[in-house]
């Protein structure tokens, strides 16, 4: 029984590949120094995967900042406005490639990056690929043929991998209204075939990643699918390929995978179990079944028994020869290795696998199935399972029992946004077209190395609020000097707009080094939940109250959404989400209510995450929808009418769901629209959201500070869309991950250009 995985973790056991690419973004590495890191990585990492027993490793997985922009380049995809990306033989230049996610000087002047989203239902971003009707492709890239040559050199055996066709078409963008995209397939498809060709001599695999086929896709796709995939198999040879898919079931769309003659077919039996006996009867003779069985999206271990359940069901029809077993997805969703979390609850870490453990929980599996002496880890598994479940540490009656008292009052506003607005235009006295940021900003070296020191102890508590409190009051007086109309405190005090919230809540525990990839050099620390969920203290009043008492501006509160807390964290898989979810509504209700009782007039609650939670097929969206819109709506149901509630959401689609946002009722959304060019406007022209929006006018991912004209253009779009009254000036995101003096720079221009679309619009400032 053939065990591999469909991706490994790329950061390394110390984000080694994120401080080589922040080092080569300062210009204190060079590309040289670069890419031998990035080889010691891949190497390092395919050794710990034959090690954990898997008899493939992962080649093509590894991205020095994406996998989606790394297939652009290698099929000469990438947008003409950033100039050529890669030379006639295949040798990258690093520094055009990141300019296509980074932005900056390109052939044709100064670019922004390209539009950023997210992946499927995940917190990865990947950049989106841009389409249009004369689009070509050419395979010119090299990367993966010389990264599987690198492998069998070194004695492994490879599986290449890459974004398949139908995936990479899927998640693009049309550059011309009414194109459709999907007829660029049988031309992708010569180019993958190319590809193909040439990875089929120096592999013995080829996977194809088409987790679009979760999505519900038009049944006329069914036919040119195939015909590209009868193509590509043939190219691929004497390589077998797999088709790989994962987050949801694909029995909807057998059609397009029904008795085709691959090599191999990944099922995510994790999250979609059922599919596995439908799949089996429309399976060719010729294909190896791949069973995703361990969970490669969350951090609790394989339940052993269950799994080997559904693999006995596949060996009933199929035998051993033709299955192979891996987990449900890649496993760069989860963090590398538990081994070194030695701060964690004994207990509770016993219920845990990060990346590596869930290697060696593939080959158990396959052991047991295979009928090899795995008793020992069988009944070792099953007793960690038992304990799970009987824990006192999981439950807490009071939390279940006021969870279970909610009633429908408490998910409303006490007055409509429309009496609201008055109320709280006559107590913060905003002039039009108010300018604010998203909440955060930079975390310097030396805030860095305060709290570091501060964990450590190296720092006394009233020394390390004393000095959070220098930063507090440095950021308001920085927002003053700008002209900023709403401030923030500035957040130097937190981690992670997630992670600073569970450490303050019940029911979370921490990890050392559990990082995973956000996008590019960004990486997160997710919190775990493992049992229920309560506030025991307020978290965020006494800075808040700090900050607004240094000025005479409004500053708003920050608070992260109850989905953003869950989605943004390893959830616990014992209860449905949204219980959970309902608990941490209820845990940021009563902060709401403590920052009102100490005078904080505007209170911000992100819901980032709100689309990424989305069923990925239709017909499950409005439930889930019902209970993420309720859980908003109970934790700033008690404000009062003359408090104004934010929120914020980025780099997701939202034209689809602009309904359910405005269910929300906020009554000031702040949203991701600058490197889509405001294109996110045209659904405001068809949906009429009644309350205030900010759309974001400058990227914040980007190290390139927008001019003050690039800006005002913007603005005059949203104008156009948005009524003055209701229209915010800000980023699109918080600026965190930014130096200062860009920060200043960029902020100075926006406050700018809103004066100078005041004065355009003929609005009294005041």
């Amino acid at each position: 029984m053939l065990t591999h995985t469909l991706g490994f973790p790329r950061m390394g056991r110390g984000r080694e590949l994120k401080k080589a690419m922040e080092g080569f973004f300062a210009g204190t590495i060079d590309e040289n120094a670069l890419t031998a890191e990035a080889k010691r990585l891949r190497l390092a990492h395919w050794e710990l995967q034959r090690a954990a027993g898997l008899d493939l490793v992962a080649v093509g997985d590894f991205s020095l900042y994406d996998h989606v922009l790394d297939l652009m380049v290698d099929l000469d995809a990438s947008p003409g406005r950033y100039g050529p990306v890669m030379d006639a033989a295949g040798n990258l230049d690093l520094r055009a490639y990141y300019r296509l996610a980074r932005g900056g000087q390109g052939p044709t002047g100064d670019v922004p990056a390209m539009e950023m989203t997210k992946w499927f239902d995940t917190n990865y971003h990947y950049i989106v690929p841009e389409f249009s009707p004369d689009q070509c492709f050419a395979a010119i890239g090299r990367r993966l043929e010389r990264q599987a040559a690198e492998a069998r050199e070194a004695g492994y055996s490879a599986k290449v991998q890459l974004p398949g066709p139908l995936t990479f078409l899927c998640l693009g963008k049309s550059g011309a209204p009414g194109f459709d995209r999907f007829s660029l397939l049988p031309r992708l498809a010569e180019a993958y075939g190319q590809l193909l060709a040439r990875l089929g001599r120096v592999c013995d695999w080829v996977q194809l990643d088409e987790p679009a086929l979760a999505l519900t896709l038009p049944g006329h796709l069914a036919s040119p699918f195939r015909q590209a995939y009868v193509t590509l198999i043939a190219r691929a040879a004497p390589a077998r390929l797999m088709l790989a898919t994962c987050f949801g079931t694909v029995a909807h769309n057998a059609d397009f995978v029904s008795a085709l003659p691959l090599g191999g077919l990944h099922l995510d039996l994790v999250r979609a179990p059922q599919q596995l006996l439908p799949l089996l009867a429309e399976l060719s003779p010729w294909t190896t079944l791949s069973l995703g069985l361990v969970d490669g999206r969350n951090v609790w271990r394989v339940e052993a028994e269950r799994a080997l359940a559904l693999a006995r069901r596949a060996i009933d029809r199929l035998g051993t020869e033709r299955l192979a077993l891996a987990p449900s997805c890649s496993l760069m969703h989860v963090p590398l290795d538990l081994e070194g979390e030695t701060d964690l609850d004994p207990e509770v870490r016993n219920w845990m696998a990060f990346a590596l453990q869930k290697c060696v929980e593939v080959r158990r599996l396959a052991d047991a199935a295979e009928g090899k002496d795995a008793a020992a880890w069988l009944a070792e598994n099953r007793a960690a399972w038992q304990a799970r479940r009987a824990s006192a540490k999981t439950r807490n009656p009071a939390v279940r029992e006021r969870a279970a008292g909610v009633t429908p009052d408490m998910l409303a506003r006490s007055e409509q946004y429309a009496v609201r607005a008055v109320l709280q235009q006559a107590k913060l006295g905003l002039p039009p077209l108010p300018a604010t940021t998203i909440g955060s900003f930079p975390q310097t070296p030396e805030i860095r190395a305060a709290r570091r020191q501060s964990r450590q102890g190296a720092m006394s508590p009233e020394d390390y609020e004393s000095f959070v409190r220098d930063q507090v009051r440095d950021a308001i007086a920085r927002q003053e000097a700008l002209g900023l109309d709403v401030l923030v405190h500035g957040e130097a005090e937190r981690n992670d707009m997630v992670e600073f919230f569970g450490e303050r809540l019940s029911g979370f525990c921490f990890t050392r080094n559990g990082w995973v990839q956000s996008y590019g050099a960004r990486c997160v620390k997710p919190p775990v939940i493992f049992g229920d969920v309560s506030r025991p203290r307020p978290m965020t009043v006494g800075l808040a109250r700090y900050a607004q008492a240094l000025t005479t501006r409004p500053v708003k509160g920050m608070l992260t959404g109850p989905v953003t807390i869950l989605g943004w964290s390893f959830v616990r898989d014992d209860q449905p989400r949204a219980a959970t979810c309902r608990q941490i509504a209820l845990a940021l209700r009563d902060e709401v209510e403590d920052l009102e009782r100490v005078g904080i007039g505007i209170i911000q609650v992100d819901e980032p995450a709100l689309r990424e939670g989305l069923p990925l097929r239709r017909e499950g969206w409005a439930a889930y929808l019902d209970w993420a819109v309720a859980a908003f709506r109970l934790a700033v149901g008690g404000a009062l009418p003359e408090t104004q509630i934010h929120t914020h959401m980025c780099y997701c689609e939202f034209n689809d769901i602009l309904a359910d946002i405005a269910a929300m009722d906020a009554d000031v959304i702040s949203i991701e629209a600058s490197r889509s060019r405001m294109e996110l406007l045209e659904a405001f022209r068809e949906f009429h959201y009644p309350n205030g929006v900010g759309p974001g006018v400058y990227d914040i991912h980007s190290p390139r500070v927008p001019s003050v004209e690039e800006m005002l253009a913007l603005l005059r779009r949203a104008a156009a869309v948005i009524p003055a009254e209701r229209l915010w000036v800000n980023p699109d995101c918080g600026l965190k991950t930014r130096a200062w003096p860009e920060t200043m720079a960029a902020l100075g221009n926006m406050v700018e250009a809103g004066r100078r679309l005041r004065a355009e619009l003929g609005l009294v400032a005041g």
